[in-house]
């Protein structure tokens, strides 16, 4: 398999209390297309600047992010988070105000590629393949449990048509059986559909069953 998103010495640190903490030093790592990856580490190690920096929501201080080859402050931070990638968050972060089927048809006109077919049509089909049926789709987020909101926001994370989602620790509010069942849709969606997943967890369990387990401590990423 190829390299999809390469890390080449990535810095980052802040100063805590009058002294800096490095948070990131001279981190590499290349993810390959269609693997399902989790990174594991202690609290505070910077997991989630690590996801925000791959995500180019957050910059690092130096070093490069490539995806493709490509670096991805040459590509343009908005035009990356925009076409290449979708990114999926502990608390949802839907438009509360719409339905499920609203939130996706939304997500697919931020996007530069090319949606295939009806838009409308291709929604429910995303939705179908994280398990939401029509009459949820079409029902206000706000009156589906946890576990249907976070399937909704991992399809609207595909709906741009991008090869590389993150997800920022996705099952820390759910209970152990919609764990595991978000955790079977991002097997899926990499054995069967190719993509990348990269995921921020606290959980041996959600780590234990991915492809590649990767621990952040010291700043640096080993495999475990």
């Amino acid at each position: 398999m190829s390299t999809l998103l390469k890390l080449e010495k990535l810095n980052y640190g802040y100063i805590d209390g009058g002294f800096r903490r490095e948070i990131l030093k001279d981190l590499s790592y290349d993810f390959e297309e269609g693997t399902f990856y989790t990174i594991l580490g202690p609290s505070g190690s910077g997991k989630t600047t690590l996801l925000s920096i791959m995500a180019g929501l957050d910059k690092q201080e130096s070093g490069n992010v490539y995806y493709q080859g490509e670096d991805i402050d040459a590509m343009g931070l908005n035009h990356y988070r925009r076409n290449k990638i979708g990114v999926v968050f502990q608390s949802y972060n839907l438009i509360t105000y719409l339905t499920g089927l609203e939130n996706i048809l939304l997500a697919m006109t931020e996007t530069d590629n090319k949606i295939p077919g009806n838009k409308k049509e291709l929604a429910y089909a995303l939705l179908a393949m994280v398990g939401i049926v029509e009459s949820k789709a079409d029902r206000l987020v706000t009156k589906l449990s946890g576990g249907e909101q976070q399937r909704i926001a991992i399809a609207r994370a595909l709906a741009g048509n991008g090869d590389l989602i993150f997800a920022d620790e996705p099952t820390g509010n759910l209970d152990s059986e919609t764990e595991q069942e978000i955790i079977r849709i991002f097997r899926m969606l990499a054995e069967e559909y190719g993509k990348t997943i990269i995921v921020v967890t606290h959980s041996n369990e959600v780590s234990k069953l991915s492809d590649k387990r990767i621990l952040l401590k010291g700043g640096i990423l080993r495999d475990l």
